[in-house]
C-alpha cells in the first residue's frame, strides 16, 4: 500500500502540469501582418489559362496566410480524416463511450475551444463496432451501486436526449425507445440473492418491483413458470433502443461543437520516462505521453499527434491499446507487470421470426438458464443470445457466427420457457465483441497510476451502451476537474485492480 501512495502522489504531481489553452487565431484581413501585399490581376484581355492561374494563385496565397505563426494548418493534412499534428484530448475509439466523452468535454469546457479534442476511430463504416452489434438494452437491475447510478443517469440523459443531443437545423433524435422493462427470472437457488439485489436496486433510487411465480403467470401468461421462484422487473427508465442513433447523435453533435474526428488506427506512443522512489526504496517508472501515432487506413503512411492527454476508449481493443505504451510488461511481481485486464470476447445475436409469440406483451427477458430474448420491432420477430461457457469461449479472430449453438445450447432452452417457440425460424444473425474485464467483468474509469496522462474507459463487459452517456460526463469531470462529480465512480478505477479487490457484479447478461 506505501508503493501505491508514493506512485499515486507522483502521478498526481506530474499531472498538476497538463494545462488546456484556448487559442485565438488571426483570421481576417485586417490582422495580416504588415508588407503581405496580395496581388491582383485586373486585365480585362486575359484568358481563362490566365484566369485559372489567377485561381491557383489566390488558393496559394490563402495557404500561405493560414500558414503563418499561430495558425494550426499542416501542410502535411491532405488526407481526409488527417488527424491535426496538435490536440489538447486523444480520445482513442470512436464508439459511443468515445463520443459522449468528447461531448461531455466540450460540453464542460470554460470558454469556447478552450479544449481541443480529437477522436481517433480506425473503421468509420463501423462494421465492426462494439456499439452497433449491440442489443441495445438499458436496465437498472445491477447489483452494484456504481453500475445503478450509471444507467439511471444514463436513462434520464435520453428522455431528454434532445436537451443535450440536438443540432440547429438537423432532425431531432429520436432513439426508438422501447419502454418494456427488463424481466430476470430467478430459480430458488438464486432467489435469496435476487432479494438483495433488489434491496441495493430501490435503495439506489431504480423502480423495480419482485414478482411471485402466480403474479407472472397473471402477467405474462405465455411463459413457463416451471422452475421459477421469484421474478423481479423493471418499471421504469428499462427497455432497448437503437444503438446506432444513439452513437451517430453524440458524434454529430460533438463534430458541431468543433470535436475533430481522425480516422486511422492508433499503433503506438511517444512518451518520456521519470523513475520515482518508492517509501520502500523501490524504483518505480512513470510515464507521460507527448506523441500519439496514427496510421492512416489503407496505407503505410502515419500522423505524429502532440498532445496533453490521451483517453483509451478502445473497447475490446483497449487492452493491446495499453500495452502500445508498456503497461503490463514491466517486472514481475511488481505493479508495472499488471496488464488491463480486458480483451474482446465474441457474443452471437439470433434474429428470430415466431407469428405465435408473446408479441407486443414482451420485456426484455433474462432467464436464469442464461439465455435472453426481447422483441425486435414488429411482425413476430424478436432477438436471443446467450453467453458461452468460459471453456467454450469462441476465439475471437472473426466475426463469424456460430449457428449450431443457437440450435444446441439456446433454443431447447428458449422453448422450454415460452412454448411458443417450439415453432421458430432464425431469419439471420451477427456476432459482436464484449470489452470483456476478465478482473472482475466491470468497467475500468479514471487515470491510469503508471501513465499519468492516459484515461481509461472501458472493460463494461456488455454494459457499455447503455452506461455511455453518463460515463461520458464522468470522464470529463475527472479531466477537467480532477474528481469526480456527479457520480461517485471511486470504485471503479485501477486501485482495485492493483489491489486485488474485484468489484463483483453479480447482474451479468
Amino acid at each position: 500500500m506505501s508503493t501505491w501512495r508514493v506512485i499515486a502522489r507522483a502521478g498526481s504531481g506530474l499531472n498538476n502540469g497538463i494545462f488546456i489553452r484556448s487559442r485565438i487565431f488571426a483570421r481576417h484581413e485586417n490582422d495580416r501582418p504588415s508588407g503581405f501585399r496580395i496581388f491582383s490581376s485586373s486585365n480585362v484581355f486575359r484568358t481563362d489559362f490566365f484566369k485559372e492561374l489567377e485561381s491557383q494563385f489566390k488558393a496559394s496565397r490563402e495557404k500561405a496566410f493560414t500558414a503563418m505563426p499561430g495558425s494550426d494548418w499542416d501542410p502535411l493534412n491532405l488526407t481526409p480524416g488527417r488527424p491535426p499534428s496538435k490536440t489538447d484530448v486523444v480520445i482513442v475509439g470512436g464508439g459511443v463511450v468515445g463520443w459522449s466523452i468528447a461531448y461531455w468535454l466540450k460540453r464542460k469546457e470554460r470558454i469556447r475551444d478552450g479544449v481541443r479534442v480529437l477522436v481517433v476511430e480506425k473503421d468509420p463504416t463501423y462494421s465492426q463496432a462494439s456499439t452497433v452489434l449491440s442489443a441495445g438494452g438499458i436496465r437498472q437491475q445491477f447489483s452494484l451501486p456504481e453500475n445503478i447510478h450509471l444507467s439511471l443517469a444514463s436513462a434520464e440523459f435520453m428522455r431528454n436526449i434532445n436537451d443535450h443531443l440536438s443540432v440547429l437545423n438537423e432532425d431531432p433524435v429520436d432513439l426508438q425507445f422501447n419502454h418494456s422493462g427488463y424481466l430476470f427470472l430467478a430459480s430458488e437457488k438464486g432467489a435469496e440473492i435476487m432479494e438483495e439485489n433488489y434491496r441495493t436496486q430501490r435503495y439506489a433510487g431504480a423502480k423495480v418491483t419482485l414478482v411471485s411465480p402466480t403474479q407472472l403467470k397473471e402477467k405474462f401468461p405465455w411463459l413457463n413458470t416451471d422452475g421459477v421462484a421469484l421474478a423481479s422487473y423493471g418499471l421504469e427508465n428499462e427497455g432497448w433502443f437503437d444503438p446506432w442513433t444513439l452513437l451517430n447523435a453524440f458524434r454529430r453533435k460533438a463534430i458541431s461543437m468543433g470535436v475533430c474526428q481522425g480516422i486511422g488506427e492508433v499503433t503506438g506512443f511517444n512518451y518520456k520516462t521519470y523513475t520515482v522512489p518508492t517509501e520502500d526504496g523501490e524504483l518505480v517508472d512513470i510515464k507521460r505521453i507527448q506523441h500519439v501515432n496514427v496510421r492512416m487506413p489503407n496505407s503505410l503512411e502515419h500522423q505524429l499527434v502532440e498532445c496533453s492527454i490521451v483517453v483509451n476508449a478502445a473497447g475490446a481493443n483497449s487492452g493491446k491499446v495499453a500495452e502500445l505504451v508498456g503497461i503490463g510488461s514491466g517486472p514481475h511481481h511488481t505493479i508495472s507487470a499488471v496488464p488491463v485486464p480486458v480483451e474482446p470476447r465474441k457474443r452471437y445475436i439470433y434474429v428470430l421470426h415466431c407469428p405465435d409469440g408473446p408479441g407486443l406483451d414482451t420485456p426484455f427477458l433474462i432467464d436464469y438458464s442464461g439465455f435472453y430474448l426481447r422483441r425486435e420491432g414488429l411482425g413476430g420477430n424478436y432477438i436471443a443470445g446467450m453467453s458461452p461457457e468460459e471453456d467454450e469461449e469462441p476465439e475471437t479472430s472473426n466475426l463469424e457466427v456460430d449457428h449450431p449453438f443457437f440450435q444446441e445450447k439456446i433454443w431447447p432452452l428458449l422453448a422450454n420457457r415460452v412454448p411458443a417457440f417450439e415453432n421458430l425460424k432464425v431469419t439471420s444473425a451477427w456476432a459482436g465483441y464484449y470489452d470483456y474485464n476478465t478482473f472482475d467483468q466491470n468497467g475500468i474509469l479514471g487515470l491510469h497510476p503508471l501513465v499519468n496522462n492516459m484515461y481509461f474507459a472501458t472493460g463494461f463487459s456488455g454494459h457499455g451502451l447503455q452506461q455511455s452517456p453518463a460515463t461520458g460526463l464522468a470522464l470529463a469531470e475527472l479531466i477537467l476537474d480532477g474528481e469526480f462529480k456527479t457520480l461517485n465512480l471511486n470504485a471503479l478505477s485501477f486501485n482495485r485492480i492493483f489491489s486485488k479487490q474485484p468489484t463483483l457484479e453479480r447482474n451479468i447478461v
